[in-house]
């Protein structure tokens, strides 16, 4: 009795400093602590690992990069907060991290912060989540739930309706010894009276169906589910409430044969400055120049539907085909900027999509938007808004048509398709329809344009 009394008193010391050693205040060398993904704003409650930049051995310092991370609205690397080795990586790339768990483990070296809890912690959460999961299925095994399922499936009568079971009777055969047809070996009438003879066999009808049949080769793929991840998890939300958004559409041609001379003449000089000059700088700053006239078309709308806020900066983005899907980022302040300035800021957007690599505050504070489909291909479309913003409007490609000049003469007309999109719960249809003569007017006379930047 003594011996046991004394065996449950150690037993009790050595959790109890168990319990001390896991749940520690201070950190001193080699202890073992888990970094965890700190809140990184917006609401944001998890994100995707896009690349390490450690690995499980290596030593860091304070402030070196751990990893990349996507969310729905930006990347983000994620600094170390310790010196010391790295123990454990939680993650793969490409796995989504919730805010708040650990995404690695470090050996800590000399003084530091205020430790989490141990690794052994999610050992014991796991085990412990794992026996209540085997609570809950009642202990039963898969192999018990199997033998289950099979007896209950062959424990049954012979299946067949009243008229075949009497068919039967009258004719004293055993249901049992008769061949099934129907579902599930279900004894049909035609069963029976082939048992007897009374018809053919089935074959040749089965032969007749198999030959009526075409003959596929199994496919060699198999279908796969891929989880919703960074850019398009966004922008599903986003276009999931512009459905409610009532669109009016306003669709229109745009002359741009000057338009093409002076972009081959700016184009000359884009080397010098370091930066290419395509034609959507110049369908930009005409925009910025129209929103000027028709701030309208520059506003949002609040959640109420009681407020129109006219924005002042023209925050314009551009919709942009990236390796992670669709993506609106914007170019801040083109009222501000020249052809030259607006064009490197697009050059600069266009490569960091590429990379994935766009910044929170690169895809914020949008005001209109502009999308140029017509690289892809295609003429009109029907754009999207963006909330909470109130206009849009997808460009097509540039096509050479025949059309009159003003002496009833026929030239070759390089034309661009333009269809607008706005809320009509804000904007009539009047003024779409001025907005889009201004910015037109802009476009197939760019010398008022240029006249009018500051």
């Amino acid at each position: 009795m003594s011996s046991l009394i004394s065996r449950r008193l150690i037993g009790g010391v050595f959790r109890f400093g168990h319990l001390r050693s896991l749940h520690s205040s201070s950190v001193w060398s080699g202890k073992v602590v888990q970094f965890k993904l700190s809140d990184i704003g917006e609401g944001i409650a998890e994100v995707q690992l896009k690349e390490w930049h450690v690995k499980t051995g290596d030593r860091v310092s304070q402030f070196d990069n751990l990893c990349d991370v996507q969310s729905d609205k930006a990347s983000v690397t994620i600094t170390s907060r310790y010196d010391g080795v790295i123990k454990r990586l939680y993650y793969k790339v490409d796995d989504v991290a919730p805010v708040g768990k650990a995404l690695v483990d470090i050996e800590l070296e000399g003084e530091g912060e205020d430790s989490a809890e141990s690794v052994d912690d999610d050992k014991s959460a796991q085990s412990a989540a794992a026996d209540k999961s085997k609570k809950a299925d009642g202990g039963k095994s898969s192999d018990e739930h199997e033998t289950s399922s099979s007896f209950a499936l062959h424990s049954g009568k012979v299946l067949a309706t009243p008229a075949v079971r009497r068919i039967a009777m009258e004719n004293k055969i055993k249901l049992g010894e008769v061949s099934g047809s129907g579902k599930n070996g279900r004894v049909m009438k035609e069963d029976v009276l082939r048992f007897l003879g009374h018809i053919g066999p089935a074959e040749t009808t089965s032969k007749a169906s198999d030959q009526s049949r075409p003959a596929f080769a199994p496919l060699s793929g198999q279908d796969k589910t891929i989880p919703i991840r960074g850019y398009t998890r966004i922008m599903m939300k986003t276009m999931t409430q512009a459905n409610t958004i009532p669109h009016f559409g306003y669709n229109d041609e745009v002359v741009v044969n000057r338009l093409i001379d002076l972009r081959a003449q700016l184009k000359k000089l884009a080397s010098e400055k370091g930066t290419k000059m395509s034609y959507m700088p110049l369908f930009i700053k005409a925009a910025s120049l129209a929103l000027t006239q028709y701030p309208v078309l520059n506003a949002s709308l609040d959640s109420s539907l009681e407020n129109i806020t006219y924005k002042s900066a023209h925050n314009i983005c551009v919709a942009m085909d990236t390796p992670g899907g669709l993506v609106v980022p914007n170019i801040k302040h083109c009222e501000q900027r020249n052809l030259w300035e607006i064009a490197l800021e697009l050059n600069r957007l266009q490569e960091a999509g590429k990379r994935q690599q766009l910044d929170r505050n690169d895809l914020a504070d949008g005001t209109f938007t502009l999308s140029n489909i017509g690289a892809i291909g295609g003429t009109y479309a029907s754009p999207v808004i963006f909330p909470p913003q109130v206009a849009i409007g997808a460009l097509g490609k540039i096509e050479v048509h025949p059309r009159y000049d003003h002496h009833m003469q026929i030239y070759p007309a390089h034309l661009v398709k333009v269809s607008w999109a706005a809320d009509h719960r804000v904007i009539d249809g009047a003024t779409m329809a001025r907005f889009s003569n201004v910015w037109k007017e802009y476009l197939e006379n760019p010398a008022l344009m240029i006249a009018e930047m500051r």
